[in-house]
């Protein structure tokens, strides 16, 4: 999810806390249990950091290792342990502790849900799993918890009974979506004219919830790209994927791996020039005004050697004014 969810999300846990009696009945504990909320809804995502580094690096690491099953454990003894060095241990740990680590869990778990996902199986498995259910940004899970922090802040309803009903209504919601998505899916082959035996899809959420993304992946290689909105299934475009000699020898820049390492959803394009080639990986999930602007795009000459690289997400006016940079 969004940097603002997940914000409302750690106060949402810091109003759910008031069902725990020795938070609700103590006020310097509460506030210590919403500052360790808000903390740990927002601690895996501190590999942000990581674009210090250079975008093939963040690429390559963003919602991984951050959002692993041992980071969960760091995260939250980090945050508890400043918390207790701040109140100068005068806190319940086993409280205070018990909902920070549910603050990072549920961020981990939201983030399962969308098409970005994480390598939340660390150290098992590398495996990125992406649930394609819920948009990076949910308007009715943001909403909701924005109705209900209101709610809580102006003292009109008790927070014991506010955000318990309110995450009821949330897991119901998750459960509708999932089997939603599910559905949708299932239902692809049949609104296709064009489906052949083979073919796979995928169903890409969007802010809307009557409107999917979808992703074609046909037994010869090609994506066909376009939406669902409501019962009426539109392609939009058919991208084929180039087997030029190019496109395997860029396979060995540390750019286009970190890219590939990645997604599943990777298609190269090359373009031929007098001085080279220019190799244009493309992620298909992500479709803009026609483009595709989540690339990795590497130059070489006629050896095959790197003249330029760029991984990111760029307009190509942007992309060619930074791959002129690199290159000069």
């Amino acid at each position: 999810m969004d940097s603002g969810t997940h914000l409302v999300m750690g106060i949402g846990l810091a109003g759910l806390a008031t069902i725990d009696p020795v938070v609700a009945a103590n006020p310097t504990i509460l506030t210590a249990v919403l500052i360790g909320t808000v903390a740990g809804s927002q601690a895996p995502d501190l590999d942000n950091l990581l674009r210090l580094k250079g975008n093939a690096c963040y690429i390559r690491n963003h919602r991984g290792i951050s959002h692993s099953i041992p980071a969960i454990f760091v995260w939250t003894i980090a945050i508890t342990g400043i918390l207790q060095l701040l109140y100068r241990g005068s806190l319940p740990w086993l409280h205070v502790g018990g909902w920070v680590l549910l603050s990072v869990m549920l961020h981990v778990f939201t983030d399962l849900f969308n098409a970005y996902g994480t390598q939340a199986m660390r150290p098992f498995k590398e495996k990125w799993i992406s649930w394609n259910i819920i948009h990076i940004f949910d308007p009715v899970i943001f909403a909701v918890h924005i109705i209900a922090i209101l709610l809580w802040a102006a003292n009109l309803v008790n927070p014991a009974t506010l955000f318990p009903f309110m995450y009821l209504f949330l897991t119901i919601y998750f459960i509708w979506r999932t089997f939603d998505a599910r559905r949708t899916v299932k239902s692809l082959p049949a609104k296709d004219k064009g489906h052949h035996k083979g073919d796979t899809y995928f169903a890409i959420p969007t802010i809307s919830l009557s409107i999917w993304n979808i992703v074609k992946h046909s037994a010869d290689g090609t994506f066909s790209i376009g939406n669902l909105r409501g019962s009426s299934l539109r392609w939009m475009d058919k991208v084929q994927c180039s087997n030029h000699p190019a496109v395997e020898k860029s396979k060995n820049d540390a750019s286009v791996r970190s890219f590939l390492y990645f997604t599943s959803f990777a298609c190269a394009d090359v373009k031929e020039h007098s001085w080279g080639y220019e190799v244009r990986w493309s992620d298909v999930r992500y479709r803009h005004r026609k483009q595709y602007p989540f690339v990795a795009v590497l130059l070489m000459n006629k050896q095959y050697e790197t003249v330029g690289s760029y991984v990111g997400w760029l307009s190509d006016e942007r992309l060619m004014k930074r791959l002129r940079m690199d290159t000069y």
